[in-house]
């Protein structure tokens, strides 16, 4: 892989990882929220298989890339389980309306 490739592929994933994290900072929708993190997972994994180029075996980022993306499917199983359960219980996924959690 050439060095101007592997720039754009950092670029690209400052890109996703600051639209996830700006997603994150701003919306209150909990299923929104997931989904910025998982733009942040997405960024991380690029991140992984970019510098991996310069490994000289060349598999140590994608194996660490792969293992990002089973945490990041079990994080989205158990996400999504938490928020179903908040839902049946508040009647809502807006993360501003749940202050009866801070006790």
């Amino acid at each position: 892989m050439n060095p101007s490739l592997s720039t754009t592929l950092l670029f690209v994933a400052a890109a996703l990882f600051s639209i996830g994290l700006a997603v994150v900072v701003t919306k209150r929708h909990a299923v929104v929220v997931l989904m910025g993190i998982e733009l942040m997972f997405n960024a991380v994994n690029l991140n992984l298989v970019a510098f991996s180029q310069y490994d000289p075996s060349r598999l140590q980022g994608q194996v660490f890339s792969l293992f990002v993306m089973i945490v990041a499917a079990a994080e989205a199983a158990v996400a999504l389980a938490l928020i179903i359960q908040v839902y049946r219980h508040f009647r809502t996924v807006n993360l501003d309306e749940l202050t009866n959690l801070k006790q």
